[in-house]
């Protein structure tokens, strides 16, 4: 249960001594928002600045706020005595409807509680560290100048309604969080959550005590605030991923508009804490502490939903997409409520968050496949397709940037290499199979003699084909996915990215001990209409050590088998997607081949339902 027993700051207005209100200087940078019909101005100060420290900045609570920039309390209603008793399902729901916002003490005892109930390493620093370090880097009545830590190198420093007391301490907090953390190499949210906190801290020096919990949390497939350069650009990734995934028609509009994706949704946090208005980044801050950094994920990505439904391909020729977002994320007021936004985000069906972890895990291992390492300082990455040099006798190079998009973040870092072709190396099933076994994942490509074009992307190995004997079992994750490209471009994903509430994921117990293998597997040729039972053969266990696949069927309680039915591979042809159809299936020539409906991927026929092929390529990844 939890415990109150905070002396907290009260608001000034209509209250008797209230707090002092100290007025920034002119030259800070100054910035309007607008919260109802006060403006808020918002400080945003230069990395390269240096601030006068003075260690007798901690007059008292409030201190640290310009309360005549405070936005004043959402609503008034009767606050009950014990809402921090509360489960931890109820304080979810007050915390998503704003109940926090009511009261700014009641605010100030949430956090504090809160954070000290998050689980975190057994030496973490707290107030008491503060005190001692604070007193010793900065004296105790003298003033230094002290330059910022080297992991915010680049990085913004938004202040919100803190006046120059709170910019101090601001200060002041950073400066001892690169002192007592040195493992830190690189956190651009981190100025973000501490200028935020420090409206409702009593002191600097709760302040850096409940920081130092987030940053030292060890929860297990939880995280607050990324530490790393490489920790850091896997996030991007991972965004990426879920905005591929879940933001169909602004990650197309943002892939036909930008040469470089990624350099769009690596400031996905910036939109949260950086652009956002105060208002709307104390709601997001409000459920970040309950629910960790999968919260992140959903709002940024109903921003991005919002983003799309206010803009058009049009309106967007010619123009900087990255700054597009950016002022409309800083204008968002003039789009949509924080109420609203949040509702949005929640009501996006993310899958767990062991899941997320998995995948944010996989895309932090590509990074150091290409060289990115844990103490590694900033740097940036270019779209991997070369427009200039890409050549495909399938597809176009704007083509193949559209298909580059789709695919999951830590393979599109490299650079697509042709592995097999029909026109080099013939029409031989078997030749495929030479060609194409030890890369994984690859994109299939076909022409049919009509001019259509489709294909799909497959997750794993086609050797994995092998395991299943004499029998045809499919393989592959929930990352395969299936398209077209002419005359239409459009995806087909596993049908449980759309609506993952169908699946649930499988405990640990269940994890370890894989159901065996069923004894009848899908048999039938790739353009038959065999009555074999469509049930799918269970991959064997991952090698000791290798990352456990994202999207992988074990992890889920699937309803149906024939809905997870991703790639199959025999002497006689390959099929990918089945359950009441097969999205795709070839023969053995590799010259005749079958489209229609199936259940894994919820698809149309993507071509003419029996066509010719005239060309079929398959791309692999460098170094993937």
């Amino acid at each position: 249960m939890l415990q109150v027993g905070l002396s907290l700051p009260r608001s000034p207005r209509g209250a008797a001594g209230g707090f002092p209100v100290a007025k920034p200087d002119d030259n800070t940078g100054n910035g309007q928002e607008m919260f109802g019909s006060s403006p808020v101005t918002i400080v945003i100060t230069s990395e390269a600045d240096t601030w006068d420290i003075d260690a007798s900045s901690c007059l008292g609570c409030g201190q640290f706020v310009d309360w005549d920039r405070m936005p004043d309390p959402e609503q008034q209603a009767h606050i009950p005595r014990d809402i921090l008793s509360k489960p931890p399902k109820e304080l979810k729901r007050l915390a998503r409807e704003g109940y926090w916002a009511a009261s700014r003490s009641l605010r100030a005892q949430v956090y504090h509680q809160l954070i000290q109930q998050v689980a975190c390493r057994l030496v973490t620093p707290d107030a008491l560290v503060y005190r001692d370090v604070a007193s010793r880097l900065f004296g105790k009545l003298s003033v230094s100048s002290h330059p910022l830590p080297e992991f915010l190198e680049g990085c913004s420093m938004p202040t919100y309604c803190l006046n120059l007391e709170g910019v101090t301490a601001l200060k002041k907090i950073l400066i001892c969080v690169g002192n007592l953390f040195p493992d830190i190499t690189y956190s651009p949210i981190l100025p973000s959550l501490v200028a935020l906190l420090l409206h409702y801290s009593e002191d600097e020096a709760q302040c850096f005590e409940n920081i130092s919990r987030l940053i030292a949390s060890n929860a297990p497939h939880t995280s607050y605030i990324d530490q790393s350069f490489l920790a850091h650009q896997a996030s991007c990734m991972t965004f990426g991923d879920l905005a591929n995934k879940h933001c169909p028609a602004a990650h197309k509009l943002i892939a036909s508009t930008s040469e470089n994706v990624f350099e769009v949704y690596s400031e996905w946090l910036s939109w949260l804490f950086h652009d956002l208005p105060f208002n709307y980044a104390i709601r997001i801050f409000d459920v970040y502490l309950l629910e960790g950094q999968k919260v992140l994920y959903r709002i940024a990505l109903a921003l991005l939903k919002q983003y799309r439904l206010s803009v058009t391909s049009a309106e967007l020729e010619g123009t900087d997409i990255k700054a597009d977002l950016q002022a409309f994320v800083q204008n968002i007021a003039e789009h949509v409520t924080v109420d609203k936004l949040l509702e949005r985000a929640f009501g996006i069906r993310l899958f767990s968050r062991k899941e997320i972890w998995l995948l944010q895990m996989a895309n932090r291992k590509a990074l150091m496949e290409r060289g990115i390492t844990m103490v590694q300082s900033r740097q940036s990455f270019h779209l991997a397709v070369d427009m200039q040099n890409f050549s495909s006798s399938i597809v176009t190079a704007q083509e193949m940037r559209i298909v580059w998009s789709w695919i999951p973040e830590r393979f599109s870092l490299f650079p697509p290499l042709l592995l097999f072709s029909t026109s080099e190396d013939g029409c031989s099933l078997q030749r495929f199979y030479a060609c194409c076994e030890g890369y994984e994942p690859t994109v299939l490509l076909i022409k049919t003699t009509e001019g259509e074009v489709c294909g799909a992307f497959l997750s794993s190995d086609w050797s994995e084909r092998k395991k299943s004997g004499a029998t045809s079992g499919f393989f592959g994750t929930g990352e395969c996915f299936v398209f077209t490209v002419r005359p239409e471009t459009e995806r087909y994903e596993w049908v449980f990215i759309k609506k993952p509430e169908l699946a649930k994921a499988v405990p640990r117990s269940r994890q370890r001990s894989p159901s065996p293998s069923p004894t009848s597997l899908l048999s039938s040729s790739p353009g038959g209409r065999g009555t074999s039972s469509n049930r799918l053969a269970v991959p064997t266990p991952q090698r000791k050590g290798r990352l456990s696949p994202f999207l992988a069927i074990r992890h889920f309680l699937l309803p149906s088998k024939t809905a997870s039915m991703f790639m199959s591979g025999s002497r006689e042809g390959i099929i990918i997607g089945g359950g009441g159809g097969q999205a795709l299936s070839l023969d053995a020539n590799l010259l005749w081949g079958h489209t229609e409906h199936c259940e894994t991927f919820d698809n149309p026929p993507l071509c003419q339902e029996n066509f010719k092929v005239q060309l079929l390529e398959v791309w692999g990844f460098q170094n993937a």
